[in-house]
């Protein structure tokens, strides 16, 4: 038997049509658990971060550019707002003008807020409270400089803040005419100039401040002798030690061990930074902060210390277990890219594997039925031949064992399962055999009666 060219596509578009009958469940099925992960990723990082410092010749600023050049090699720009301080550093935050901001410790808890929007990144590093000091007499307790001017930082500082909080402790009050707004290089340059008898300075020893002052002749450094009632009363506070000679070898800077008070320069951001970033930040601050210093051991930082704002789960991940497994090995925005497809395609395959198993045995069943709605047919007429088999009717049952035939022929099968309409085919011919039988045998019967 010849096909024509118009049978043979006909025998193809229904070959298709019934793959797709097949599919459609399948993709159906497939697209709404694409639209139900979807839901679970995180969109993508954005290219561009805002953090917001401090002074541009304070420690902030300075560890702020050393951050962005470390992310830009990962593609993020990270742009560096100077402010007055945490305080303002803070209210940015708060009014989302930035992602990013360092805030020192302690101020959240002279302000008495809770702040749930905000999450804490970590501390960076310690921040020591440098009381610089003229005079002959050696001072060992705030208490000491009652009566004395005293640059308490400049308004809206975390400088003030804290300074403001230690001198209050020792009966100095906050609204004392005696203390000046004046803050880093201004307040050591008073200080030097003997416009103000002492100057707070809370920053990191590598901080130019600092290093000036304590090379200044006739300017010295106070030891806190009460550090440790100090650290019980604030709790943000560390005791921490500067060994004698640390500055200096050669000139004996400082001549002796100095016991100091330390809050800690942390990071906060809101609490919709994304995730990848969160740990580009913590990696960038491990090359930063992670080397040992002055008041620290290597690998000290960043950690967990100040406790004024909740630790964001992703940083909690971070210091648990590292920076994620895919930025181990990969660039930031390939480790980014597969992880998104990894949370998406996962349920994908959780389901199109299944389902494809399922399919061939669903595309079998649809082309098997075609021969087998015809098999039901033979096999009533096979029946109602046996059991109520009427000679008036003989040549209908032909002629519907022609039909069934002529169906089975031209149903277009693929060929793959042709040999189902072969054994179709050959079982039709049995019931016609015994539709002829019984045909003889009942002439037969009807000779012998006439005889």
């Amino acid at each position: 038997m010849r096909f024509t060219l118009g049978e043979k596509i006909r025998g193809h578009l229904l070959s298709l049509r019934d793959l797709l009958a097949t599919a459609w469940p399948i993709v159906l099925v497939v697209t709404l658990g694409f639209v139900v992960a979807y839901q679970f990723v995180e969109p993508a990082p954005p290219k561009k971060l805002t953090i917001s410092t401090g002074a541009e010749s304070g420690a902030y600023y300075a560890f702020a550019k050393r951050y962005a050049t470390i992310l830009a090699k990962s593609g993020v720009t990270l742009e560096v707002k100077t402010s007055a301080g945490a305080v303002e550093n803070l209210e940015r935050l708060k009014k989302g003008e930035v992602e990013v901001a360092f805030v020192q410790g302690g101020v959240t808890y002279e302000r008495g807020e809770d702040d749930p929007e905000l999450l804490s990144l970590g501390s960076m590093y310690y921040e020591p409270v440098w009381v610089f000091y003229r005079g002959k007499q050696e001072v060992r307790r705030l208490h000491q400089l009652a009566g004395q001017r005293i640059a308490v930082g400049a308004e809206g500082s975390g400088v003030r803040g804290l300074a403001l909080q230690l001198l209050e402790a020792n009966d100095m009050p906050r609204d004392s005419k005696h203390f000046i707004p004046l803050a880093g290089s201004k307040g050591a340059e008073a200080l030097k100039k003997g416009e103000v008898d002492a100057t707070f300075v809370i920053a990191a020893p590598e901080a130019p401040v600092v290093q000036e002052l304590l090379r200044t002749p006739g300017v010295r450094v106070m030891s806190f002798s009460q550090a440790e009632a100090y650290t019980r009363r604030f709790p943000f506070l560390t005791r921490v030690t500067m060994p004698h000679g640390v500055f200096d070898l050669v000139r004996d800077v400082p001549p002796d061990d100095v016991d100091m008070l330390a809050a800690t320069a942390n990071l906060v951001a809101n609490d919709e930074l994304h995730p990848a970033l969160v740990s580009l930040l913590l990696q960038a601050a491990s090359e930063v902060h992670g080397k040992s210093g002055f008041f620290q051991h290597a690998g000290e930082f960043p950690a967990y210390r100040d406790h004024g704002f909740e630790l964001s789960h992703d940083a909690a991940r971070y210091y648990k277990s590292g920076p994620p497994f895919l930025q181990r090995y990969l660039p930031f925005w390939a480790a980014v890219l597969v992880d998104r497809l990894v949370v998406l395609l996962l349920p994908l395959f959780a389901l199109l594997v299944p389902l494809m198993k399922v399919a061939p045995a669903i595309y079998t069943w649809r082309i098997r039925s075609r021969v087998f709605r015809l098999y039901g047919e033979l096999k009533f007429l096979e029946t109602e031949v046996r059991q109520n088999y009427e000679p008036s009717r003989h040549r209908e049952y032909f002629e519907r064992l022609d039909r069934i035939e002529e169906e089975a022929s031209t149903r277009n099968i693929p060929l793959a399962f042709t040999d189902l309409v072969y054994t179709l085919r050959e079982h039709i011919h049995l019931v016609r055999k015994q539709l002829l039988r019984i045909e003889a045998q009942r002439e037969g019967l009807e000779v012998g009666e006439a005889a």
